[in-house]
């Protein structure tokens, strides 16, 4: 049986990509920062008729937390086949580039790309042993500089600059992950999930959660044939286009 991490899975689009990929046939490891939430979303799933799913202890700002997960799954099985680097935090609803404090910009890149970088490098191992590794980076369309650029464009309105600037540092994080495993079987992209009705984003948005983990575990589940290095948004730019860096 194939095996899945995916990163802050105890709730919202993370507990949304574990239940798509369980159903897919997938082992899947939810990674929560508090593990007795992560266990509550997995009986929630199992509620549902779903069996292969465990909790793991994973706070991705801890590089303790994340070598005590990867010797746990690593326990359990010698191959991982996708990682979904899910877990995300926007830095709260005030953060205007001009007072936007040091501590601001720490706390936001410590989860978003410090976080993403050492989940990665702890389970590089395990994922080349799997025939067609998948790495998912979940993302956003507020990463694009092409869009924000354009100060007349009304989806670019709306501004979380430190949010932002991490996602796009994310965004070349995973641009050259995947330069360095072009010549490997790995397929590394990143993902917008669209504006999703979650804790997130105090429930409002345009798409579902359901819509989110699509598009997600689409990226998850690519053949031989699939892009990689890409950066898909396609509640923005409807695929099959990538959007814009």
């Amino acid at each position: 049986m194939k095996s899945a991490l995916v990163t802050g899975a105890n709730k919202g689009i993370g507990l949304e990509v574990a239940k798509q990929l369980a159903q897919q046939g997938y082992f899947v490891y939810l990674g929560s920062r508090n593990l007795e939430s992560g266990q509550a979303a997995v009986e929630q799933l199992r509620a549902t008729g779903l069996a292969t799913l465990e909790a793991v202890q994973l706070d991705v700002t801890s590089p303790e937390s994340i070598q005590a997960a990867r010797a746990t799954i690593g326990e359990k099985t010698p191959v991982l086949d996708v990682l979904v680097n899910n877990a995300g935090i926007s830095g709260g609803s005030f953060q205007p580039v001009r007072h936007a404090t040091l501590e601001q910009f720490r706390t936001v890149f410590e989860t978003n790309v410090f976080g993403v970088a050492g989940v990665t490098q702890a389970f590089l191992d395990l994922l080349e042993k799997a025939p067609q590794p998948r790495i998912v980076n979940v993302s956003t369309a507020m990463a694009s500089l092409t869009l924000y650029f354009d100060l007349d464009n009304p989806n670019s309105a709306y501004r979380l600059p430190v949010y932002q600037a991490s996602k796009t540092a994310l965004n070349m994080y995973t641009v050259n992950l995947a330069y360095e495993l072009r010549d490997t079987a790995f397929k590394v992209n990143a993902v917008c999930p669209g504006y999703t009705q979650t804790d997130f984003t105090g429930h409002q948005g345009t798409s579902t959660v359901e819509q989110a983990g699509q598009r997600i575990v689409k990226y998850a589940l690519l053949d031989l044939n699939g892009p990689t290095g890409q950066y898909f948004s396609e509640e923005y730019f409807p695929a099959p286009a990538t959007c814009p860096w």
